[in-house]
């Protein structure tokens, strides 16, 4: 009996479920390699990440892959090299990856739009609203927000609206929570009947949350669950989710300990013919008129 071995790109993609994809520069990396290296074993440790040849979507260049266990990693491997190219394609609407999204085992069944983006500025939201107080500091494009990462939410305050950056996660309903040391949100609300809901349901906490793409997971013939990316068009004009939104004082992480920040949360609705044949139980509820 022949004994074949596990792939050792097989073996990393199952451990490794967060991926930064970079272009490779057309003279090629260089000595800039020797200086990724050490930062990832330094940083990152060794064993701790992982390197693979990548395509590069719709775009004919050689590109690789670092492939990290959690997001927070790769966040922080983005911040040290500004100047390389990323190759993740997430600027196109027809957008899918392969991979799980960042940090969700393998086993844990994926809930609905759990990854979205918000790549207009600041500008086009201040001129949709006039007088609105933009609190929100100097905001980057959002191309993949994950559950609780901050994010812009629009909000009603005193005599008009404000522009805040918020938690993506609203306060988990407490029979949920029995026996967990972290509260990480809940970031579609489906039962607004339910009384856990209900001391947010009024104007006061209702807010807008803008957005230019979202994406479902469209389970595959081989068990997969790629990401699928729905938008309004080609060109990912500014939009809004329904949502509320809650000061609350929770454990988010454990090395956070208790914090006291601003959550939100979207509401969902009936699927609409496109989303539904991805995701057939339901989608976010998203505002067409003001």
């Amino acid at each position: 009996m022949t004994r074949r071995s596990t792939p050792q790109r097989r073996i990393d993609d199952e451990a490794f479920p967060v991926r930064v994809k970079l272009l490779v520069p057309e003279g090629g990396f260089e000595r800039q390699f020797d200086d990724l290296y050490r930062w990832l074993d330094q940083e990152v440790g060794r064993g701790e990440y992982a390197f693979h040849a990548a395509s590069a979507l719709g775009i004919s260049r050689d590109a690789v892959a670092v492939y990290f266990r959690a997001p927070e990693t790769a966040h922080r491997f983005v911040a040290c090299f500004p100047d390389l190219l990323l190759a993740d394609g997430t600027d196109s609407v027809v957008y899918t990856s392969p991979y799980l999204p960042f940090g969700r085992p393998q086993d844990e069944k994926s809930p609905m739009c759990n990854l979205y983006s918000m790549t207009r500025s600041q500008e086009a939201m201040r001129r949709l609203f006039a007088g609105l107080d933009d609190r929100a500091g100097n905001m980057p494009p959002l191309p993949g927000i994950y559950p609780d990462y901050p994010a812009p939410i629009i909000r009603n305050a005193g005599e008009g609206r404000e522009l805040v950056m918020a938690r993506w996660g609203m306060p988990t309903p407490p029979q949920y929570l029995a026996g967990k040391k972290v509260d990480r949100g809940v970031t579609n609300i489906r039962q607004t009947s339910s009384s856990h809901w209900r001391p947010w349901l009024g104007p006061e906490h209702r807010c807008l949350v803008p957005f230019t793409s979202f994406a479902e997971n469209e389970t595959l013939a081989d068990g997969s669950r790629p990401p699928v990316w729905f938008a309004f068009d080609e060109t990912r004009p500014l939009a809004f989710f329904a949502g509320l939104w809650a000061t609350w004082t929770s454990t988010r992480k454990v090395k956070e300990g208790p914090v006291t920040a601003d959550l939100f949360g979207f509401l969902t609705t009936t699927p609409n013919a496109e989303v539904r044949a991805v995701h057939p139980k339901a989608m976010p509820a998203i505002l067409t008129e003001p």
